[in-house]
């Protein structure tokens, strides 16, 4: 077992309860039996989060839209296992619905992950949507999702893009973004 699933495990056993059917799904080679956790109806969340996870890490596209969904929760835990697994994933459609969630405005207290994780991909979308995650947050004066900022800031500086020295240039401006702002931008060249 890696530590990740180790860790999902741990943080689980608690939600599952233990038993059987919990130590099951942490040790089956079945994919099959994993997939069908995902379809069938009345699958307890801890359940379904196990089986995704796994097929995700193993490149099992049919966990796609369960990780996605994963992604966007409110439990900041199961956001962090849902991006290690779509990052394992590598399905070409990933980069795409991190963008999304990390851009859409009604989910921003649930951002910082698919922000974090578009960082992690460095695909092709991964700059324009944390230009603008970013140039959304700046612009609402006393915006409390600062920490969603600064993850774009550190990874707008980690992709080293130069389109995004403006928006790092006025995130220099802000205290709690300032130091990143101007490690990114000399990043930038």
């Amino acid at each position: 077992m890696d530590e990740e699933l180790r860790s999902l495990a741990h943080r689980l056993r608690n939600e599952a309860g233990g038993g059987a059917a919990y130590e099951r799904l942490l040790v089956t080679e079945d994919r099959e039996e994993l997939a069908a956790v995902l379809t069938e109806a009345q699958r307890p969340l801890w359940a379904r989060e196990i089986a995704a996870f796994r097929l995700g890490c193993a490149g099992d596209r049919r966990s796609f839209e369960s990780l996605v969904l994963l992604l966007n929760h409110r439990d900041p835990d199961r956001c962090v296992s849902a991006a290690h697994a779509l990052a394992r994933l590598a399905d070409p459609r990933t980069p795409r619905a991190a963008a999304a969630l990390a851009t859409n405005e009604l989910r921003v207290a649930y951002a910082l992950t698919p922000v974090r994780l578009l960082t992690r991909l460095r695909a092709p979308e991964s700059v324009p949507a944390l230009i603008t995650v970013l140039g959304r947050r700046l612009a609402a004066p006393g915006d409390p999702h600062w920490r969603v900022a600064l993850a774009c800031v550190e990874g707008l500086g980690a992709l080293g893009d130069e389109r995004a020295g403006l928006v790092l240039s006025s995130a220099r401006s802000h205290p709690r973004l300032a130091a990143a702002a101007e490690a990114a931008l000399a990043r930038l060249g």
